[in-house]
């Protein structure tokens, strides 16, 4: 009974018998944006990213088949070696801990080691050592914005080329900057690290974010074809009838795309414990779920609002309003110009001229 009745709403989106006023009250969209953007950035400024030792170098230290993955132990262990800083400890599963410290010299990462293989009671081969140096860190952040000048250059190129309109890629670069601010906020906030599996989680989402708003806009082309020529409806009309058609299909991918990710991020946050997993699944979840609203709350009505300051259109729209209100106040020229339907007793003609009164 859930299902069909959640059909039939579709099938009323699509034929318009039901609507959500979405692209008319896009200011109170953009505002609700505006403010969750302003936040993750705030949250950016004051705690900012808490990058992992392959941006920042170290050494790491990988402790395997341990019966007991109290962190605590791995600290003492450290703080022995004369280490000030405090090392970043975790579990791994529940039979690894993993230890991450500032760069060390050999003599104390040879006493790192054999003191974790101390304390948990393992040998010394159960141990393992990794060190990376900063630099590796800095090629990973220098490649990722490339990659993201690139990719931004290239939609904008590509969609502007397709939808034959600059506009429609404004509103999907906005959109897809909205997406990507607040999976930036989401991780400064959570403070997990910040890791080269988080930076291909944001490349990820970008396309996600583009593939959905891209639907979205088809359907809005497809609507407004010939708008200029009848004078039924407005362009924001047809705009946002597009997007109550894709209403349904937006939900249903967000749910079928939301749902392994989300189960990805339990077992790598709550079960493997901290990892590549968690790292890449926290940016997916944020991203799609950011990007499902921005392609439908955000991509079309900035472009609708940009749209809307054209000559052409904005004469249009107003010439249909004007025509409605003469409709609704029965004048024929103006019901026929709206609905297309004759009154009775009138043939065209009588339709697309007023009556003249007799002498």
């Amino acid at each position: 009974m859930a299902r069909r009745g959640f059909s039939q709403w579709g099938n009323d989106l699509h034929t318009g018998r039901r609507s959500y006023n979405i692209v008319g009250q896009r200011k109170g969209f953009f505002a609700v944006s505006l403010v969750i953007v302003a936040l993750c950035a705030l949250v950016l400024g004051i705690r900012g990213f808490n990058f992992g030792i392959e941006f920042t170098g170290g050494s790491e230290f990988t402790v395997s088949g341990v019966s007991d993955t109290s962190q605590s132990i791995a600290t003492e262990v450290v703080e022995k070696t004369g280490v000030t800083e405090i090392p970043r400890v975790s579990s791994l599963g529940s039979s690894a801990v993993r230890v991450q410290t500032v760069p060390l010299e050999q003599a104390q990462i040879d006493e790192v080691k054999a003191g974790l293989a101390e304390a948990y009671d393992v040998g010394a081969d159960a141990v393992t050592v990794t060190t990376i140096g900063a630099t590796w860190g800095k090629d990973v952040s220098s490649k990722t914005i490339q990659g993201l000048i690139v990719f931004v250059l290239l939609v904008t190129l590509v969609m502007t080329a397709y939808f034959r309109n600059w506009r429609m890629a404004a509103g999907a670069i906005l959109a897809l900057f909205h997406d990507l601010i607040l999976t930036l906020g989401a991780y400064a906030l959570v403070g997990w690290e910040v890791t080269p599996a988080t930076m291909i989680g944001f490349l990820t989402i970008l396309g996600y974010s583009i593939y959905d708003t891209v639907v979205v806009f088809d359907k809005v082309r497809e609507n407004t074809d010939g708008i200029l020529a009848q004078k039924r409806s407005t362009y924001e009309e047809q705009a946002n009838l597009a997007v109550n058609q894709t209403l349904v299909r937006s939900i249903n991918t967000s749910v079928v795309a939301l749902l392994p990710v989300s189960s990805i991020l339990f077992i790598g946050a709550f079960v493997l414990g901290a990892g590549t997993l968690r790292d890449i699944a926290l940016a997916l979840f944020v991203g799609m779920a950011a990007g499902t609203y921005s392609s439908i709350f955000l991509a079309t009505p900035i472009e609708v609002a940009l749209r809307d300051r054209e000559p052409a259109i904005k004469a249009h729209t107003e010439k249909v309003l004007a025509l409605r209100a003469g409709a609704e106040a029965g004048e024929p020229a103006a019901a026929y110009a709206v609905t297309g339907k004759l009154l009775p007793g009138q043939h065209q003609g009588h339709a697309a001229q007023p009556r003249r009164r007799k002498k």
